[in-house]
């Protein structure tokens, strides 16, 4: 009896296993989304609705999940750099905006960086939480790399990253609409330097222009926020 348990419990901490949980809880959560069309289920949602209470029912820590599942967390690169393709073909709308587009992003890291740690230390939080706070604009490969060079938590980043760009994702076309934002332009680059990747497919579902803009708003956001949050944190911390 003891054995058939281990094998069991074997079998649910195995790479092909909980790989096929996450890609399947996240295919459910496309699947609900695209016939509900309802806000609060986000694909993201869901698998984090359903992995969760898995791992705490089976008992499986969270490091032996993270290092089996770690070639989707090595394919987080690639999946931004692959918006490059659709920005390509939008590439005749974003001549002569450069400098614009830029100047938003720029200013977008600064408040984002800024606005987190000042409202983190009023409610009085130590230096390695708000390290680890600090690049919760930006996709989780970049932030996790920015906390671990600043003395902040990878794993307290990527929980922020992922509630960032829920966030993002679910009220910002909000937002944008009773905020009356008719350019196209505008409301890619909200939403990608504001919530990233989740922000980015849901300016995909606006359209093909704003998807574009908002992937590059994440690659530009990501290099900014780099560069600035030691600067920031230097002044602030």
């Amino acid at each position: 009896m003891t054995d058939k348990i281990e094998s069991i419990k074997a079998l649910l901490q195995s790479e092909v296993f909980l790989l096929m949980l996450v890609l399947g809880t996240f295919l459910l959560g496309i699947r609900l989304y695209q016939k509900l069309k309802f806000p609060l289920l986000q694909p993201l949602l869901i698998s984090v609705a359903i992995i969760i209470p898995f791992l705490k029912i089976t008992g499986i820590e969270y490091e032996i999940f993270y290092q089996q599942t770690r070639f989707l967390n090595f394919m987080l690169g690639p999946s931004v750099v692959a918006l490059g393709y659709v920005l390509y073909e939008q590439i005749e709308h974003i001549k002569g905006k450069v400098v614009s587009i830029l100047t938003a992003v720029f200013v977008g890291s600064i408040v984002g960086i800024v606005s987190v740690i000042l409202i983190a230390k009023l409610f009085g939080a130590d230096k390695i939480l708000l390290s680890s706070l600090a690049p919760k604009s930006v996709t989780t490969p970049i932030a996790i790399n920015i906390a671990q060079n600043t003395g902040g938590v990878p794993e307290l980043t990527v929980a922020f990253v992922v509630i960032c760009g829920l966030f993002g994702g679910l009220v910002g076309p909000m937002i944008l609409r009773k905020l009356k934002i008719k350019s196209k332009v505008a409301k890619g680059l909200a939403m990608g330097s504001a919530a990233h990747a989740l922000g980015t497919s849901r300016a995909l579902e606006m359209g093909a222009l704003e998807g574009a803009i908002s992937g590059l708003a994440i690659g530009v956001m990501g290099i900014m926020t780099a560069l600035l949050v030691p600067f920031v944190e230097k002044f602030l911390l």
